[in-house]
């Protein structure tokens, strides 16, 4: 995949950034219409978990967007070539609340860069290290796994028609409509044609219909793990494991297993497995 012309990613390994946001409540109450749960968040209201993706937004000037409505890869991200990048998984601890109104510093460290071949040809794995602190100091760290990848067609999952439900306590369910998915964009400053530009997501990425965002589907699975079972999490573990898209209902279910671990998923229409996590309260 690469030449002796280009970078060597590896250089970027250890790399480092530093911002800081303020978490308006103003925002968090976007937030929350998105979701449909009226919440009025006000200065000093702790933050829902995963909530903090809602701010950090890029600030990459429209001139330097590439034509998928990504920015071109310079500066801190290490200029990989391959042209489709998704957010693939992560996993996450939970030290204390991050709270409405506070301003929070978000430490990020490129852990790793792997090249892969496989079955759809060239793959690249980004891991980044975040590791955010409010006014009690670190309260959340997170690794953050992108892969990208070359062009290919991709087709909606089919469902194995002999597979059982596995057994769940709860059972939600979302529509990813166009307008949801728009929100979400706007709500998180990002430009990704893939996910409100149908044109561009089915004849130049190749989609069936638009793509739900994967941290979309994470703060679902979240949301439902808080309204049943009602306690806090202390880690969280996610994997997408096939896309969803706009247009059918997308399924949320959870199970409490032994001790204080749970196992969430998303299924997307016909039953198909598109994502999977796990949340313990220790």
């Amino acid at each position: 995949m690469t030449s002796t012309h280009d970078p060597d990613l590896q250089d970027w390994v250890g790399r480092t950034e530093t911002a800081q946001d303020r978490f308006h409540a103003e925002h968090a109450r976007r937030v929350a219409a998105l979701y449909d749960d009226g919440a009025a968040f006000g200065d000093g209201d702790p933050l829902p978990p995963l909530w903090h993706w809602f701010y950090f937004a890029p600030t990459t000037a429209r001139s330097g967007l590439g034509p998928d409505g990504h920015p071109e890869r310079t500066g801190f991200m290490p200029p990989i070539p391959l042209p489709r990048r998704m957010w693939a998984g992560g996993r996450l601890v939970f030290h204390a609340p991050l709270r409405v109104g506070e301003t929070v510093t978000r430490e990020t460290e490129i852990l790793s860069v792997k090249e892969k071949s496989g079955k759809q040809g060239d793959l690249v794995f980004l891991t980044l290290k975040h590791r955010l602190s409010g006014h009690d100091g670190l309260a959340v760290e997170e690794e953050q796994d992108i892969v990208y990848r070359g062009h290919s067609t991709t087709r909606q999952p089919e469902p194995d028609p002999g597979a059982e439900t596995p057994a769940h306590d709860w059972k939600d369910t979302f529509l990813p409509d166009p307008v949801v998915l728009f929100r979400f964009s706007a709500l998180t400053f990002n430009a990704h044609r893939i996910h409100y530009d149908l044109p561009y997501a089915t004849q130049d990425e190749g989609y069936p219909g638009l793509v739900m965002h994967g941290p979309l589907t994470a703060t679902l699975l979240m949301k439902g793990f808080c309204e049943h079972v009602g306690a806090a999490p202390r880690s969280f573990s996610f994997r997408g494991r096939a896309p969803l898209f706009s247009g059918g209902d997308v399924v949320l279910r959870g199970r409490r297993d032994e001790g204080q671990s749970h196992a969430l998923w998303a299924e997307g229409p016909g039953g198909y497995t598109a994502m999977t996590a796990t949340i313990s309260t220790t």
